[in-house]
């Protein structure tokens, strides 16, 4: 497996200096394929259902969690304007994020259940410091929120990619129209809401019949 590298805007000095990056929150590709992150048996289906749900457009970035059977259980989008390229302030946005949609796991001795990140971004698809810093905020908060740590999806102008799968395609991309949900769902309306950094967020919780 072989990944293309493109520095984020944002790099620190400790990159430049060979560090991984000024506090170490971002998983480098390799690392995140040797973690055995599991498989999406259908990505495809998965981004669809995500696009046409929440329609993102570059910068926003879509949290859904999953159940046994890869159906929908929950999922939250919301609007990250600032590109910090630290792990830890993606933690926290995502944690706050899951707390808000679903309850946590933390009881059951293995997850049953898994999150999935879907980032819309410029650029092309080859892996960034912002996307390492995406990866370890997803897998630290899966470990705090008691879910298995999923799939880290690119949507950007070229279509979607699975980054560490070597999966993607040319549609949906960040300028595809929404389709229209081919299953029958039943949801809550979306909460608007505004957070510090003013990003609007759309949260849903999603129940496939």
């Amino acid at each position: 497996m072989t990944f293309g590298f493109a520095p984020h805007s944002t790099a620190s000095l400790a990159m430049a200096t060979g560090g991984t990056s000024r506090h170490g929150r971002l998983l480098e590709p390799a690392e995140w394929t040797a973690a055995g992150i599991p498989l999406l048996r259908n990505p495809r289906e998965v981004v669809s259902g995500l696009h046409s749900r929440h329609s993102p457009v570059p910068s926003t970035v879509v949290l859904a969690v999953l159940g046994p059977e890869e159906q929908l259980v929950a999922s939250a989008s919301f609007t990250q304007r600032t590109a910090s390229a630290d792990g830890w302030d993606y933690r926290n946005a995502l944690l706050s994020r899951l707390r808000r949609v679903m309850p946590h796991d933390l009881r059951r001795r293995t997850p049953v259940r898994t999150a999935v990140l879907m980032h819309c971004r410029e650029g092309d698809e080859r892996w960034t410091e912002d996307d390492g810093a995406w990866m370890w905020g997803l897998r630290d908060a899966c470990t705090l929120h008691g879910l298995r740590c999923g799939a880290y999806i690119t949507l950007t102008r070229g279509g979607w990619q699975v980054l560490g799968d070597g999966r993607g395609g040319r549609r949906p991309s960040s300028q595809s129209r929404p389709e229209r949900l081919g299953d029958v769902v039943t949801e809550f309306a979306p909460l608007a809401l505004h957070s510090g950094g003013g990003a609007t967020e759309a949260l849903r919780r999603t129940a496939a019949r």
